[in-house]
């Protein structure tokens, strides 16, 4: 079965810094690039961040552009989302997904995509920004 599994969301304060992992079981993270989305309540799900399946292409949205790094280990099969300067507005359930031969894409809105069709999702992980 393929899985994506994030962890290391939680309660930060504004200025913090979380790292989020986002963990492939069932197959091999390789030829996959893989996409950082968040969801605020009330809000629609966007793309905050991508890496191509080399890592060798990065992309942000406007919103996290300068504070957020993304980067993959492909032999420990896992991505990360470096989240630095966290903000209230930062406050989401984020998740990471998986597309196949998949290519990083800016979107008009100023959030990212794949240009693919996302095969993979993850359970998600709650990052709260709050004093």
């Amino acid at each position: 079965q393929l899985q994506l599994v994030e962890s290391g969301g939680g309660l930060v304060q504004p200025g913090g810094s979380l790292r989020l992992s986002c963990a492939a079981s069932g197959f091999t993270l390789d030829y996959y690039a893989i996409g950082w989305f968040r969801q605020a309540p009330g809000k629609e799900r966007e793309g905050v961040s991508c890496i191509s399946s080399s890592g060798g292409s990065t992309k942000y949205a406007d919103s996290v552009k300068g504070r957020f790094t993304i980067s993959r280990d492909n032999a420990k099969n896992t991505v990360y989302l470096q989240m630095n300067s966290l903000k209230p507005e930062d406050t989401a359930v984020y998740y990471c997904a998986a597309a196949s031969f998949g290519r990083c894409i800016n979107n008009q809105a100023g959030t990212i995509g794949l240009n693919r069709y996302l095969e993979v999702w993850g359970q998600g992980t709650l990052v709260t920004v709050s004093s």
